[in-house]
């Protein structure tokens, strides 16, 4: 990871299908993996806290994978698989994310040939609203100091 990331404060949440390389990996690396039955089995409020003590007080980027929902509620990304959470649930854990250390966020995998409705989109601006409240109060609070 050449310094970039820690991975021991890095959390995967809601992984459905970890490929091989990837668990292997992220295992190896000392990553977190949540994956969609132990997210259930904690519930949101229980993840949040575990991801909350792994971040601590480190600088924290957010990276948002829209195939994270279930594709009920994002239809429009090139990996749909059912079994996903809710833009409720997406939404809670972001907002979770409250007074950590956020330096950036991103939100990959929306494909708009895909996504006819627009439902992706809707959920997309949505969690991408969420990451930028985050980053803003957080550069509000690094400001201050």
């Amino acid at each position: 990871m050449d310094g970039v990331l820690d991975p021991k404060r890095t959390v995967h949440i809601a992984i459905r299908d970890p490929a091989g390389e990837f668990e292997q990996f992220a295992q190896e690396s000392g990553q977190t993996v949540i994956d969609i039955d132990r997210f259930y089995d904690l519930g949101v409020k229980s993840v949040i806290e575990e991801t909350r003590r792994i971040v601590g007080d480190a600088p924290t980027y957010v990276s948002f994978d829209i195939d994270g929902l279930d594709p009920a509620y994002a239809p429009g990304t090139g990996t749909p698989a059912v079994g996903g959470i809710t833009t409720y649930e997406a939404k809670r854990l972001l907002q979770g994310l409250r007074g950590l250390d956020i330096v950036g966020a991103d939100l990959v995998e929306v494909s708009p040939p895909f996504d006819s409705a627009g439902i992706t989109a809707l959920a997309g601006a949505q969690m991408m609203f969420e990451m930028l409240c985050l980053a803003t109060e957080s550069f509000a609070k690094r400001s201050k100091t």
